[in-house]
């Protein structure tokens, strides 16, 4: 995949065959922590039921590590900078595998959310680290553009492969083979790393200010804590309370890194052109498909009636769609540039949503379809939006704007599955409250309300609960639908005005935002 020149000579700068292999090696970590995702909430019942975890346990198993990932992304991506990608993604590698060891072999609850921690800090040095070295492999702007969304993909074939590798070797193995599942991956990843990735750091390391990495970690955990707690209990006073001391924390590591000469997360990249746009759209993106995400599954399962596996299946399409547009969007940004790819992606998405929102409660076939095209639409903007911010700063920040990039989508999703799950399940409660039949039990009413999932245990014993509950649960997901046309609406809109090309006054000529190696979708899309 060298890029040639007009005389078909290779182009400089251009990769050859040691960089993709790379991208393979960096590709390892990538597959397995999407695979990793999924398999633990296949294991769930039967490691809580081996270990005795009550639900307060459950949920640190299943949430400390997000905790840790999302808290310490942008801390791992300076850290990255420098000490050195390459030693600090083989040094993450090394500790990941060991403590999948643990996990596996955990005997107790408490040892098991102790490991998960580490598999957290291990896992946010992986994945900056990854999309860093790939701007060092690729200093070629469409190379990088498709290897970035190399990358992407995936990760999102291994976001849909986790449930169906978790489940084989759940059929056959004890729950801690979920764990285990790692340990040659990471190790096949010390063994090719320092043979085929190069090492990169800042000339001028300096170094990590501790305060900052606190500040840092103060200002995402209460907030990402917040939102789990809103999506899993619904509104209390622990929600506005984790928000207000994540903002505080997070104004004071602002001001900590204006007032440093050599600050952690370098605040210039956000008087970059593209980056506070694509940034919100990474943000708001992640969002709509956390949301949406959610709504959907439990959708194909509580009102479609498909089994957990078939659901699986059947969401296969749209993840693949998704890889199709992430795969596209290079290709589409070098002839039309990034605005318009990235525009035209949204409103996509937008009439994706529309499908959805206009599916009624036998409609499983237009949800599948709408859900596939919302699929494909965000897979225009996604790898390119990751593909601006990481070349709109110096190589030597390369890691910093990729924690960031992670750190943004991860508070995407969190938002979402909290945000937009409260508004479903407020619809859901009003619509179904108007609609319950006289004489229901308060209690079966009750038990009805919390939830479709509580209507279909009611139903055993009073029928005439489940259409009601599964209007209002489609109801509800049209809501969310629509919110999500809208919303890809105005994002299209600010993406094109953002992104729209630049010329500089009497000459005809496009002018190109000063700073670091320009992007290619910036490139062309200023042409």
């Amino acid at each position: 995949m060298t890029e040639t020149g007009p005389s078909g000579s290779p182009e400089p700068g251009a990769a050859g065959r040691r960089e993709w292999l790379a991208l393979a090696v960096l590709a390892l970590p990538t597959v397995l922590l999407a695979v990793d995702m999924s398999v633990l909430f296949l294991a769930l019942p039967q490691l809580s039921a081996d270990l005795g975890a009550d639900a307060v346990a459950q949920l640190w198993i299943t949430d400390v590590y997000g905790f840790m990932v999302a808290g310490l992304l942008v801390t791992m991506g300076a850290v990255g900078d420098r000490v050195g990608r390459r030693r600090l993604l083989l040094v993450g590698a090394a500790a990941f595998a060991a403590a999948s060891v643990l996990a596996a072999f955990s005997t107790s609850s408490a040892m098991l959310i102790a490991t998960r921690a580490v598999l957290g800090v291990a896992g946010a040095t992986l994945m900056p680290s990854t999309l860093a070295l790939i701007s060092d492999l690729f200093t070629q702007p469409r190379q990088r553009a498709t290897a970035i969304a190399v990358w992407m993909s995936c990760f999102l074939a291994g976001n849909a492969a986790g449930p169906l590798v978790g489940g084989a070797l759940l059929e056959f193995f004890w729950w801690g083979s979920a764990f285990l599942l790692g340990v040659p991956v990471m190790l096949l990843l010390l063994v090719t790393g320092p043979l085929l990735l190069p090492e990169r750091r800042r000339p001028d390391p300096g170094r990590v200010d501790l305060p900052s990495v606190l500040l840092s970690l103060a200002a995402v955990l209460p907030i990402v804590y917040g939102l789990k707690h809103l999506a899993r209990h619904g509104w209390h006073p622990v929600v506005p309370l984790a928000t207000a001391v994540g903002v505080a924390a997070g104004v004071a590591f602002v001001r900590r890194q204006r007032a440093l000469a050599d600050p952690l997360l370098d605040l210039s990249l956000f008087a970059r052109r593209a980056v506070r746009p694509v940034l919100v759209v990474l943000v708001a993106g992640g969002v709509l498909l956390g949301g949406s995400t959610l709504l959907v599954t439990q959708y194909l399962q509580l009102v479609g009636q498909l089994s957990p596996l078939r659901a699986g299946l059947w969401l296969l399409p749209s993840t693949l769609a998704m890889i199709v547009g992430t795969m596209l969007a290079p290709v589409l940004a070098a002839r039309f540039g990034a605005g318009p790819v990235m525009a035209s992606g949204l409103l996509v998405a937008a009439g994706g949503f529309a499908v959805l929102a206009g599916a009624g409660a036998g409609g499983t076939g237009a949800v599948l379809a709408g859900w596939t095209v919302v699929a494909f639409g965000n897979g225009l903007p996604a790898g390119l939006g990751v593909d601006l911010v990481v070349g709109a700063v110096p190589p030597q920040r390369a890691g910093a704007a990729s924690g960031l990039c992670e750190t943004s989508t991860e508070f995407g999703l969190a938002t979402g599955i909290a945000v937009l799950g409260s508004a479903a399940t407020a619809v859901y409660r009003g619509r179904l409250g108007q609609a319950v039949p006289d004489g229901i039990p308060a209690a079966d009413a009750a038990t009805a309300l919390d939830g479709l999932s509580g209507a279909l245990r009611v139903a055993h014993r009073l029928p005439e609960v489940l259409a009601p509950a599964r209007e209002a649960y489609t109801a509800a997901l049209a809501v969310v639908a629509v919110a999500g046309a809208v919303v890809s609406v105005a994002l299209a809109v600010l993406t094109a005005l953002a992104l729209r090309p630049a010329r500089s006054p009497g000459t005809g000529t496009a002018s190109v935002q000063t700073g670091p190696p320009v992007p290619p979708a910036i490139a062309q899309s200023e042409r």
